[in-house]
């Protein structure tokens, strides 16, 4: 088996088709939006050449720096959601003896349900009119917060569509941070203890770094997939009020569906791809210098 896995035609065999599937997936499409970045055309008329006048025209539109903005505190709240909530509730997990594998399933329910169901079920919960649970439950405190509108104001919406966001995906990154620490050796864990290592010394000093590696994969997949964000934040608020929840891959939409330039909307959809390339560049320059420090 060993000698079979050295061959190089068996490794071109099993990559082949993956290799394939992500150049027509991913690959080619990448091409045709850059193309598509360079004219402007409506879907179905003539494509008319304008070079960089798209990406000049990006520069100075202020509801794609604004959906920009959006996104970026968007990341940053995924990084905390689901970075930050998947690590807990991991560690939690990994102390818990009783009850620990219907915790698992009870923990993983948010990724089973689908996103269509759970928004619905959210804008049911906060609802204003007829008052939602969470309206009607602080009613009984103050009469007043019985109508806070929590996905219909400015100031919120956001906040709505990243809690949402982080408590649909957190599950997800707890299973991994828990197979992470299910791989410390426990000779380490257990020369910690013999040295007079309390647990959060046994936590930070010895399962941090161990499992640094997928503490900043993690962290590639969060951001990545928080700048392409877009069905919780479409099916919850719909970019509003005001666009005060639009993403940039829903600017993206807008631009090339629902307004029809396809042009302008492949230019919003390199800068997404160009943003996300040197996100992941530098996160993996990062990853390689810690750990060339920690050596």
């Amino acid at each position: 088996m060993d000698k079979l896995l050295r061959n190089k035609r068996t490794i071109l065999c099993f990559l082949l088709p993956g290799v394939v599937i992500y150049t027509v997936s991913v690959i080619i499409p990448i091409i045709w939006s850059a193309y598509y970045s360079l004219v402007d055309w409506n879907g179905y008329g003539e494509i008319t050449y304008v070079g960089i006048n798209n990406f000049k025209r990006l520069m100075g539109d202020t509801e794609f720096w604004d959906s920009v903005v959006h996104t970026l505190i968007y990341a940053i709240g995924q990084i905390v959601l689901q970075i930050g909530g998947g690590l807990l509730l991991a560690v939690l997990l990994t102390n818990i003896v009783v009850l620990r594998k219907p915790l698992q399933v009870m923990y993983y329910l948010p990724v089973i349900i689908s996103t269509v169901a759970l928004c619905q079920m959210f804008k049911k919960m906060f609802g204003v009119v007829p008052a939602g649970l969470v309206n009607q439950i602080l009613s009984n405190f103050n009469p007043k917060w019985g109508h806070i509108e929590w996905l219909t104001n400015v100031k919120s919406s956001l906040a709505m569509v990243t809690a949402v966001a982080g408590y649909k995906n957190m599950p997800v990154y707890m299973l991994i941070f828990y197979s992470a620490f299910l791989t410390v050796p426990n000779s380490l864990v257990e020369a910690a203890k013999i040295d007079g290592a309390n647990s959060f010394q046994i936590f930070t000093k010895i399962k941090i770094p161990h499992i640094r590696p997928t503490i900043f994969a993690n962290l590639l997949l969060v951001l990545n997939g928080s700048l392409r964000g877009f069905d919780i934040a479409k099916l919850l608020t719909a970019g509003g009020p005001i666009n005060s929840s639009q993403l940039q891959a829903m600017y993206m939409y807008k631009q090339a569906f629902s307004s029809q330039k396809y042009g302008y909307g492949s230019t919003v959809a390199m800068f997404i791809v160009t943003e996300s390339l040197i996100l992941a560049i530098l996160i993996r320059w990062i990853s390689s210098s810690r750990k060339l420090g920690g050596r």
